[in-house]
C-alpha cells in the first residue's frame, strides 16, 4: 500500500512539475508570436486603423477609474489625438446597474474634448477574449490598435489575430502597480488557456470560429457609424 501511495504521489508531483512547464512554455510562446506588433505611440499612429480599443480594467464605488484603467485612458485618447484612428471603443465590464467600467471611460474621453459621436462603448467587455472577439463581430473593426498595459498586450494581440484581426497593441504607462507580481503570474495561466481556446478553432464560410462565444453577442454595431448609438 505504502509502495502505491508513494507512486501516485509521484505521479501527482510529475504531472503538477509538466503542468507548470506547460503554462512557462505557452505564456513565452505567446509573448514571442506577438512581439512585433506591440508599437510606440508614433507607429500606432501610422497605421490608419478603424478603431482604438481601450480594454476596461476598474472602477471605485464612487465612480472613478483605477490607476490602471486612467493610464489606459491617458494613451488612447493621446492615439485618438495623434490620429491613429477616428474612433474610440471602449470595452469593459457594465454587467450590473451598480458596476459600470464603459461610461465612466466615455465620460473621462468627452471630458478630454473627444466628441461623444467618436465614442463607442462595450458593455459586454467581460474579458479581454469578449472585448477582442466582439470588437470583430459586433462593432465590425478589421483593423484595431489595442490599448492596455504591456504585460497584458501578448494575449489580446494572441486572440486578436486568431480571430482574423488585424491588431497592433501600444502599452500605456510602463509603472508597477500595486499587486503587480500577482497580475503578472495570473496572465501567465490567462495566456496558456487562451492559447488553447485558440487551438481549438474550425473554420466555418471562410471565417475563423473560436469555440467559445463570448457571453453576450448582438447585432450588429459598426464603428464607422456613431458611437452615441452605444449610449445607455
Amino acid at each position: 500500500m505504502k509502495i502505491w501511495t508513494k507512486r501516485i504521489l509521484l505521479f501527482l508531483i510529475c504531472m503538477g512539475v509538466a503542468g507548470c512547464l506547460a503554462v512557462v512554455w505557452l505564456s513565452a510562446y505567446v509573448k514571442s508570436e506577438t512581439a512585433a506588433r506591440i508599437l510606440s505611440a508614433e507607429e500606432a499612429a501610422k497605421q490608419d486603423a478603424d478603431c482604438i480599443l481601450v480594454l476596461g480594467c476598474g472602477v471605485r464605488p464612487d465612480g472613478t477609474p483605477s490607476l490602471m484603467l486612467t493610464d489606459r485612458l491617458e494613451t488612447g485618447i493621446a492615439l485618438y489625438r495623434a490620429g491613429a484612428a477616428e474612433k474610440l471603443l471602449m470595452s469593459g465590464d457594465h454587467g450590473t446597474e451598480d458596476y459600470d467600467e464603459v461610461n465612466t471611460m466615455k465620460r473621462i474621453a468627452k471630458e478630454s474634448g473627444v466628441p461623444s459621436a467618436d465614442i463607442f462603448m462595450d458593455h459586454a467587455g467581460f474579458s479581454t477574449y469578449d472585448s477582442v472577439y466582439r470588437a470583430k463581430e459586433i462593432f465590425c473593426a478589421e483593423k484595431v490598435i489595442i490599448v492596455s498595459q504591456k504585460y497584458h498586450l501578448p494575449r489580446a494581440l494572441y486572440v486578436a489575430e486568431k480571430l482574423g484581426l488585424d491588431a497592433y497593441g501600444v502599452a500605456a504607462a510602463d509603472v508597477s502597480y500595486r499587486g503587480q507580481s500577482y497580475r503578472e503570474a495570473r496572465e501567465m495561466l490567462a495566456r496558456a488557456k487562451d492559447f488553447c481556446n485558440a487551438a481549438l478553432k474550425r473554420k466555418h464560410k471562410n471565417t475563423i470560429k473560436l469555440k467559445r462565444k463570448p457571453r453576450l453577442l448582438g447585432d450588429a454595431i459598426p464603428v464607422s457609424g456613431n458611437g452615441d448609438s452605444t449610449n445607455d
